[in-house]
């Protein structure tokens, strides 16, 4: 069943529950159904139907919602991209492949109902995913690989249509559009602000039951915690003490592993390590990197691939696993998943092998450290040189002492940073999490904005 009908189906049965609250306004379950209804018709009368692929770019996130609902309803396969891109950058990402870019909010066309012969096989959703190159990459997926995961979800984490969702990032992103989408097909109410909140976010919390989060937003959560009952986060690893900070705050943790070709992989709900979600097998293939191994997952909740055959880290074999290159510790069924990072990002340095997330694990401990990426640089005889880019936001940089220091007591050799540099603020994909390949190359660059730590 597609999004939409579920949202039909809520306005039947509940028509004054709010279902959006975004920036610019607010719309019950009646109201959006009647504006998905209308816009779907409209689609329709452009030829817009099963098949087609749809870009939606509205700056606001109550307008952009409807239009992705609408071409579910159509029928059609929705890819929600940045507002900001022009037509040469939507070009460049998807090709020849959009049958319409949707960049101004649907109008309300009258008329009899929408009908669409929708199954759960169809390519009915399409999301960007640019992990921590900020090379964006179209991703298609049949109806079922998301909606198929939704009641799981849902026993996981409790989340039911007395709920009030806050989704505090952009829907650009496939973490966040899968939570908004999730919220509306449960009946819960979904908080939009098409961003992360700031200032406005203890009001936001003050209404919200559940919230979605990558980690290094969770401290800000568990501030000022409202009325929050669960903190689904996904994204990267939690940093230490976050479950504990959480319990004291009266917040649940249902932390997950996944990746946006793969949607859930692994989830933990209760501290006790991370353990294949409903319906996935994982193994993990050991060979090419060490004691380390690659995470391969099968499960019907897997994309299809990219629009149009585009490279990425996604592989299949022969027996239908899957795998984008994750690192994990060798593992064993029935217990729990040890990741390690991404394999893509590995440094080889001096014929070892380090993972750049545990080297930040160990860094972001140093007090005045916001947040930190580690890189690795050329270098003639090594390889390539760990190498530590600490963002010191408006607190005042650790001194180098320190942080070696601190390197010295918890890394092994080969780990400690080399080369220490120090900028205002990491770049960052749309989830939030650092965009490691464009570090890099900043570095590579010699951006005067990132500057050597004495």
């Amino acid at each position: 069943m597609p999004v939409a009908r579920d949202v039909l189906s809520h306005a039947a049965g509940r028509p004054s529950r709010l279902a959006v609250c975004g920036p610019q306004g607010e719309l019950t379950y009646a109201q959006l159904a009647r504006k998905i209804d209308g816009a779907a018709r409209h689609l329709r009368g452009r030829g817009i139907g099963p098949g087609a692929l749809v870009g939606v770019a509205l700056a606001d996130p109550v307008e952009l919602i409807t239009a992705v609902l609408a071409a579910d309803l159509a029928g059609a396969t929705p890819l929600v991209g940045d507002h900001a891109w022009d037509r040469e950058r939507w070009d460049q990402v998807t090709g020849e492949h959009l049958a319409a870019r949707l960049d101004t909010p649907l109008p309300y066309v009258p008329g009899p109902p929408v009908r669409t012969e929708a199954g759960p096989d169809d390519l009915a959703w399409a999301c960007f995913s640019s992990g921590s190159t900020g090379r964006p990459r179209a991703i298609v997926r049949t109806r079922a690989s998301w909606t198929g995961s939704y009641p799981h979800l849902d026993d996981l984490t409790g989340i039911g249509p007395d709920d009030v969702v806050l989704v505090p990032g952009p829907l650009v992103s496939s973490l966040y559009a899968f939570a908004a989408l999730h919220a509306l097909a449960t009946g819960a109410t979904a908080v939009l602000p098409g961003r992360w909140p700031g200032r406005s976010l203890a009001g936001h919390l003050a209404r919200a039951s559940v919230v979605h989060v990558v980690p290094h937003r969770l401290p800000d959560v568990l501030r000022q915690p409202g009325s929050l009952r669960v903190a689904v986060v996904g994204g990267a690893a939690l940093a230490p003490g976050a479950r504990a900070d959480a319990a004291a705050a009266g917040v649940r943790v249902v932390s997950y592993y996944g990746a946006t070709e793969l949607s859930f992989v692994a989830v933990d709900t209760d501290g006790g390590g991370l353990r294949p979600f409903p319906g996935v097998r994982i193994e993990v293939r050991t060979g090419a990197h060490g004691p380390l191994g690659e995470v391969w997952a099968r499960s019907p909740w897997l994309a299809e691939g990219y629009l149009a055959g585009a490279a990425g880290p996604l592989r299949r074999d022969d027996d239908g696993w899957v795998t984008v290159g994750d690192l994990a510790e060798p593992y064993r069924e029935g217990q729990p998943l040890r990741l390690r990072g991404r394999g893509d990002g590995a440094i080889q340095t001096g014929g070892a092998t380090v993972v750049p997330e545990d080297v930040e694990e160990v860094l972001r401990n140093v007090p005045g450290v916001h947040d930190i990426v580690v890189v690795g640089l050329p270098h003639p005889s090594l390889g390539s040189v760990v190498t530590a880019v600490v963002e010191a936001g408006q607190a005042a940089t650790p001194p180098r002492a320190l942080l070696e220091a601190t390197a010295r007591g918890g890394l092994d050799a080969a780990q400690r940073p080399r080369r220490w540099f120090v900028v205002p603020s990491l770049p960052r994909n749309p989830t939030g999490k650092p965009a490691r390949a464009l570090v890099a190359a900043r570095l590579a660059c010699g951006d005067p904005e990132i500057r050597r730590l004495a």
